[in-house]
């Protein structure tokens, strides 16, 4: 029996489809601030997810062009909840810059 491998990107990583890089848009007031000034979006992505599959998942799901892509790891926080201790989850955060004549509607 032939061993059947599990699909892998061109960087080496597990091959991820666009939804399930982008996870959810981050809507503040500092990332409105920056989506009308700067041309830049911050997204929640899965912590698998590179800068280019994030580009690439951007640019299919939005239709847009994307200029840069900078991420953020972010650890979880300590919270309690009557006498048990945990922390939140551990998540990556992403800001993409787009294309001067690109814009996304919700934000």
């Amino acid at each position: 029996m032939a061993k059947q491998s599990k699909s892998k990107s061109a960087d080496g990583g597990l091959k991820l489809e666009p939804h399930q890089v982008v996870l959810r848009p981050l809507v503040t007031e500092k990332g409105v601030h920056r989506s009308t000034r700067t041309n830049q979006y911050a997204f929640e992505v899965n912590t698998l997810a590179s800068k280019s599959d994030v580009k690439n998942a951007v640019e299919a799901l939005f239709e847009v062009s994307v200029e840069k892509v900078r991420t953020q790891n972010r650890k979880g926080k300590p919270r309690r909840h009557k006498f048990r201790y945990g922390y939140t989850k551990n998540w990556k955060k992403a800001l993409v810059t787009l294309n001067s004549e690109h814009r996304i509607d919700f934000f």
